[in-house]
């Protein structure tokens, strides 16, 4: 075994290539993110896991090792989504005066969120296992994949179905708001935050700190409730 062999089979067995590989993905796609001026159907998210998808293709690494070596990564997850309670704090006031609706939108817009795409999902008479994968499409990944997984469904799908709504979410919605004429931050962030998690929401702190607020808020509460609502829905049809 030649030295660069060895160094690669060092490498392979130890977090720091997988880790190496995705920070360096995501800072090409976020330079080229700015560089295309900042399309929001095009943000690093989706570019960089092009790539890191090319360079697992063409290094001798297959999805689950580099899954393994990349936990580290996964675990941050948690810690940035608690994070976003810094501004649902600067904007607890404006919350508070805004409790009833905002518990309304969540139940309406949490159910329908999942029921339409479930509901597709079955008329296309695609499997048990896809619908339970599909039903947590718009909560945030770390939970949407504890959710799949009570669920019986597969968690991989499931994260890639979360990432392909979140940028359709932070495409599609300040549009169509513009379109509707609603110029209501709070509204647009809601709306953002409960279809769209963390990819709209980050989408929605470049609209106004309000907006990024309330999509911070939707993205918390449309986890809490799906996670104890999916489960309940799922048991009372089976």
């Amino acid at each position: 075994m030649n030295i660069t062999s060895h160094v690669m089979h060092q490498l392979m067995n130890t977090p720091a290539l997988a880790i190496v590989l995705t920070l360096t993905a995501y800072l090409i796609a976020l330079r080229i993110f700015r560089w295309v001026r900042e399309p929001s159907w095009a943000p690093p998210l989706l570019t960089g896991s092009c790539m890191l998808a090319l360079f697992i293709a063409i290094l001798p690494m297959d999805y689950q090792q580099y899954s393994q070596q990349a936990l580290w990564l996964t675990l941050l997850l948690g810690p940035a989504t608690v994070g976003l309670a810094v501004p649902l704090f600067e904007q607890f006031q404006h919350i508070r005066q805004l409790l009833v609706p905002v518990l309304a939108s969540l139940v309406v817009g949490g159910l329908v969120a999942s029921a339409t795409t479930v509901g597709v999902a079955w008329a296309l008479g695609l499997s048990p296992e896809i619908l339970k994968s599909l039903a947590a499409k718009s909560v945030t990944t770390p939970i949407a994949v504890v959710i799949t997984s009570g669920l019986g469904g597969m968690a991989s799908l499931t994260a890639g179905i979360v990432t392909v709504t979140g940028i359709l979410a932070a495409a599609i919605t300040p549009p169509l708001a513009r379109m509707l004429h609603c110029d209501d931050p709070r509204v647009m962030g809601f709306a953002m935050g409960i279809n769209g998690h963390g990819i709209a929401t980050a989408r929605a702190f470049t609209i106004s700190a309000r907006t990024g607020a309330f999509s911070s808020l939707a993205m918390g509460l449309n986890g809490a409730f799906s996670a104890v609502a999916l489960p309940l829905v799922a048991h009372w049809l089976s």
